[in-house]
């Protein structure tokens, strides 16, 4: 019965790997976690050694989440979702940006990428940011890993570190994990999981720090954030099988500010929530 159970369940998975999350943007900072943006992906190569050459899913998407780290606001980002990949080498995906898989196993890759950085923009929010220096936006550069434990256990884990050039000139990494959840089918899969995210002192300060002159102009209190733990969250990542072509995808995460990311004076909230719906074609 067991070994029955578990080759069910290698079968769904097998069949909905393919079925990726790929919310509208993974540019700017969102409580969505990053293994949200590649859900199913390192799955897909255990459960289907045989991959096709091309892999193509383009759609349109929406997403629902705060003005920047720590509003209270929140506004409607519509776009594109792309998602093409070559082999097990090459990606194009507005989730995880451009690059390539230097390393891989059955059931692990190394991947370097390029992402791209919006900022922020004091008129975003000129009651709370005004006489704020702008955070203009900032090509990144991003190595990532994820290991699969097994088929019978589908357990991912998943670290990455970016480094942005302009903008906030920051570090930031991410340590995250996630597996299908009871309930998946052959129409439906769903993963969720937590993740952690750090950062060093200047992306930190960058996006939640107020210099002397900021605040002189803004009417915060100067404020110096250090480098460390930047929040907690989870997320929960679905998809819906319409047919062999047509998918629909759905995200929703929750991320916990803390430490000196939670005492700014820019943070009006600490607790963020984002909601984003994708509709894909799959050639």
């Amino acid at each position: 019965m067991h070994k029955r159970t578990t080759a069910a369940a290698a079968s769904v998975i097998a069949t909905l790997a393919a079925a990726l999350a790929t919310p509208a943007s993974a540019q700017t900072p969102s409580p969505l976690a990053e293994w949200q943006y590649t859900a199913g992906i390192p799955l897909e190569k255990l459960m289907q050694p045989s991959l096709p050459t091309w892999r193509i899913r383009v759609g349109p998407a929406a997403s629902f989440r705060p003005l920047y780290d720590g509003s209270d606001r929140h506004h409607m980002v519509a776009g594109p979702s792309i998602d093409i990949r070559y082999r097990d080498l090459f990606f194009l995906s507005t989730g995880e940006g451009i690059g390539m898989n230097v390393l891989s196993g059955p059931n692990w890759r190394v991947s370097l990428g390029a992402a791209y950085d919006l900022g922020r923009r004091a008129r975003d929010d000129s009651s709370r940011l005004g006489g704020m220096d702008n955070i203009n936006p900032a090509p990144a550069v991003k190595l990532a890993g994820e290991y699969v434990i097994s088929k019978s256990f589908p357990l991912v884990l998943r670290a990455d570190v970016r480094r942005y050039f302009g903008g906030s000139n920051g570090w930031v990494a991410d340590l995250g994990a996630y597996m299908p959840m009871p309930g998946s089918s052959q129409k439906f899969v769903w993963f969720a999981g937590p993740g952690v995210t750090f950062a060093d002192s200047r992306y930190m300060n960058s996006w939640f720090g107020v210099t002397p002159n900021e605040a002189a102009r803004s009417g915060h209190p100067a404020y110096r954030a250090g480098a460390g733990v930047k929040s907690f969250g989870f997320g929960v990542s679905a998809t819906w099988i319409i047919n062999k072509h047509w998918l629909a995808s759905g995200d929703a995460a929750i991320q916990q500010l803390v430490g000196d990311a939670v005492h700014s004076p820019i943070t009006q909230r600490a607790t963020g929530t984002v909601l984003d719906m994708t509709v894909t074609y799959q050639f």
